[in-house]
C-alpha cells in the first residue's frame, strides 16, 4: 500500500471512489425515498422555527389570544421537527445497515472467486480488515454523514434565502463569512484524505498481524514467543494510533477553523443588526429571526466541514474496498462453456504445458510437460520438493491456466469448461487438510452438501474415522474447533479422506493423503483408498515411495519436467533420480 496522493487528485476525484456505493443504495429505493421525504419535512420545520420565534417575540406579549397562538405555533413546529427527525434517523440508519451488508456480501463473494495467484500475494488478515473495518466506515457515511450532509446543504441554502428575505442589508454582509469558512476545508481536504488512507492501512496491518499470530498460536507458545508477539502487536497498534492522531489533528484543525470563521462573521453581522434595532430600522423579532437563521446556517456550514472530513476518511476506506472489487477474476467460465461428457471417463492429457507462478516469472514451475493418464489409471507423481508435482494438481483443478500448451479432460480443453463443473468431477485430499469450525457432520458433508447423515457416517467408517468421531462428546455433531484444533493430525486427515469418499468423484487427487497417519491407521485407510480408487482415475503425489508401489505407473519429476516414467521395478532398474530417492528412503 502507498500513502502517496493519487495522480491528478481533484476534489471530485478524491471522492469519486464513494460513487461505488450508489449501486448498493439504489437497491433500496423505498428506504432512500422515505429518508428524503423525512429529510425535507425536518428541514422545512427547522427553517420555520425562526419565523415562529419572530411571531412569539413581536406578537406573543400583546394579549392572551396572541400569546396562545404564538406559543402553539412554536410548539407545533417543534413536534413536526421531532417526528420528522426521528423518521429521518430511522430510515437512514436502516439504509446504512442494508447497504453495508450488501457491500460486504458483494466483497466477500468477489474475494472467494479470485484466483490462487491473488490470494498467494495477499494477507488474509488485511482482506478481513477491508471486509470489516473499512466497510464499517461506510456505515457511518450512509447512516449519518450522508444525512447530515444533505440536511446541512438544504438548511444552508434555505437559511441564506431567508436571511435575504428577513434583511437583505445584513444578509449581504453575512456572505463574507462563507468563502472564509470554505477556504480551510478546501486547503486541508487533500492532506486529510491521504492521512485517512494511511490510518486505515495501519489498522489493516495490525489486524493482519493479529490474524496471522492467532492462527499460529501453538507455534508461538511452543517457542515461548508471547512477549515478542505482544511487542510486535503493540508496535503495530502504536503505528495505527500515530496515524489516527495525525488524522484527528488535521480533522480538528479544519473543523475549528471553519467554525471560528463562520461564527466570527455571524457575530460581526449581529453587531450591525443591534445598531439597526437601536436606530429603529428593525424590530427585535426581525433581528431574532435573522439571528436564528444565521445560527442555523452557520451551524450547518460547520457541520459540512465535519462531513467533508468524514467523507475524506471514508473515501480512503472505500478506495481500498474498490481496489478489491476491481481485481480481475483470473479464472472465469467462458461465455459459452463446453460441458464435460457425462458420465466422465477420466482421461487426462497435459500437452506441452508451460507454467510460471507470478511470484517467480523467471522459473518455470512446469516446463513443456506432456502427460497422458488413461481412464481408471492410478499415476503416482514423485520427485524432490519444488519438482512441480503439486502444480500438476493445481493446474488440473484450474487454479491456474497454462502459459503455453493445453490440459484436456476427456478431450475437452479445461479453458473451455466452467471451472465449477470441472471441480465437481474432482475429489482432493490435500497433504494439510482444511477443516472448518463446525461439526464433523458439516465438515464431511462439505464434499457433497445434499448427503444424508447415514451417507456421511458410511464415508467416515470407510475412512476409519467413525470410531474416534463416535467417542466425541456429541458424536458427529461435535464442533471440531477452528482448523480442526480438537483433532490430531491423523484424525484431521481421515476427515478429509471421508470428505473425498463422500464426494465420489470420477477423478481423485491425493496429495500424500496418508502422510499424517500412524502405521495401523495408514494400513486401514490405504485399504479404503484402494477401494475408492478402483475404477477411477487417480493422481497421487508421494513423498514416501512406499505409498506408490501399487500404482499403475510412476511419473518422476524434477525442475518442472518429467524425467522418467514406469513401474517401481522398471525405474529401479533404470537408475537415475527415482533409484536415488528409493536408495535414500529404503537403504540409508
Amino acid at each position: 500500500m502507498t500513502d502517496a496522493p493519487v495522480p491528478n487528485d481533484t476534489p471530485m476525484r478524491r471522492l469519486g471512489s464513494l460513487n461505488t456505493l450508489w449501486p448498493f443504495v439504489r437497491r433500496h429505493v423505498g428506504l432512500f425515498s422515505a429518508w428524503l421525504v423525512a429529510l425535507a419535512v425536518s428541514s422545512v420545520a427547522t427553517l420555520s422555527l425562526p419565523v415562529a420565534v419572530r411571531q412569539m417575540i413581536d406578537h406573543g406579549f400583546t394579549s392572551g389570544g396572541q400569546i396562545n397562538k404564538a406559543f402553539a405555533l412554536l410548539f407545533l413546529v417543534a413536534v413536526v421537527l421531532a417526528l420528522a427527525t426521528a423518521a429521518r434517523f430511522f430510515f437512514v440508519s436502516l439504509l446504512g445497515e442494508k447497504v453495508v451488508a450488501d457491500l460486504r456480501s458483494r466483497l466477500y463473494a468477489h474475494l472467494i472467486t479470485l484466483g490462487a495467484g491473488f490470494h498467494d500475494r495477499s494477507r488474509s488478515g488485511e482482506l478481513v480488515s477491508r471486509l470489516t473495518a473499512d466497510s464499517e466506515l461506510l456505515r457511518s457515511v450512509i447512516g449519518s454523514t450522508m444525512s447530515v450532509a444533505l440536511r446541512s446543504s438544504v438548511t444552508v441554502v434555505g437559511s441564506l434565502v431567508m436571511l435575504f428575505v428577513t434583511s437583505p442589508h445584513l444578509a449581504a454582509w453575512s456572505l463574507v463569512g462563507i468563502p472564509l469558512a470554505v477556504l480551510p476545508i478546501i486547503i486541508g481536504a487533500r492532506r486529510l484524505r491521504n492521512i485517512a488512507r494511511a490510518s486505515q492501512d495501519r489498522i489493516a496491518d495490525a489486524n493482519s498481524l493479529a490474524s496471522e499470530t492467532l492462527g499460529a498460536v501453538r507455534t508461538v507458545q511452543a517457542h515461548a514467543r508471547e512477549p515478542y508477539e505482544r511487542g510486535r502487536f503493540n508496535a503495530a497498534l502504536g503505528d495505527a494510533i500515530g496515524a489516527a492522531r495525525r488524522r484527528i489533528r488535521a480533522q480538528s484543525i479544519v473543523t475549528a477553523s471553519a467554525i471560528v470563521l463562520v461564527f466570527g462573521a455571524i457575530v460581526g453581522v449581529l453587531w450591525l443588526g443591534a445598531h439597526e434595532v437601536i436606530d429603529g430600522n428593525m424590530s427585535a423579532g426581525t433581528l431574532g429571526q435573522f439571528v436564528l437563521y444565521a445560527l442555523i446556517g452557520g451551524g450547518s456550514v460547520g457541520a459540512l466541514a465535519e462531513v467533508w472530513n468524514e467523507l475524506q476518511r471514508a473515501s480512503g476506506g472505500m478506495g481500498r474496498i474498490a481496489e478489491l472489487l476491481q481485481e480481475d477474476v483470473e479464472i472465469t467460465a467462458p461465455a459459452h462453456p463446453t460441458p464435460l461428457p457425462q458420465p466422465l471417463r477420466g482421461e487426462i492429457r497435459f500437452e506441452d504445458v508451460v507454467f510460471h507462478y507470478p511470484q517467480r516469472p523467471d522459473t518455470a514451475a512446469l516446463d513443456h510437460v506432456d502427460l497422458h493418464v488413461r481412464p481408471g489409471e492410478t499415476v503416482a507423481l514423485v520427485g524432490p520438493s519444488g519438482a512441480g508435482k503439486s502444480t500438476i494438481l493445481s493446474m488440473l483443478l484450474r487454479f491456474h491456466d497454462p502459459a503455453a500448451g493445453r490440459i484436456l479432460v476427456d478431450g475437452v480443453d479445461l479453458r473451455e469448461v466452467d471451472p465449477a463443473q470441472l471441480r465437481e468431477q474432482l475429489a482432493l485430499v490435500p497433504q494439510q487438510p482444511t477443516l472448518f469450525a463446525s461439526s464433523a457432520f458439516e465438515n464431511i458433508r462439505y464434499g457433497r452438501l445434499e448427503a444424508t447423515d447415514e451417507e456421511v457416517q458410511r464415508a467416515a467408517e470407510a475412512a476409519e474415522a467413525d470410531e474416534f468421531l463416535q467417542a466425541l462428546p456429541e458424536g458427529y455433531a461435535s464442533e471440531l474447533g477452528e482448523r480442526g484444533a480438537r483433532l490430531s493430525g491423523g484424525q484431521q486427515q481421515r476427515i478429509a479422506i471421508a470428505r473425498a469418499l463422500l464426494k465420489n468423484a470420477p477423478i481423485l487427487l491425493l496429495d500424500e493423503a496418508t502422510s499424517a497417519l500412524d502405521a495401523q491407521s495408514e494400513r486401514a485407510v490405504q485399504q479404503a483408498l484402494e477401494r475408492l480408487m478402483a475404477g477411477r482415475t487417480t493422481l497421487v503425489i508421494a513423498h514416501r515411495l512406499a505409498t506408490v508401489l501399487k500404482a499403475d505407473r510412476i511419473v518422476v519429476m524434477d525442475h518442472g519436467r518429467i524425467v522418467a516414467q514406469g513401474t517401481h521395478a522398471e525405474l529401479l532398474a533404470e537408475g537415475g533420480l527415482y533409484a536415488e530417492l528409493a536408495r535414500l528412503q529404503f537403504i540409508d
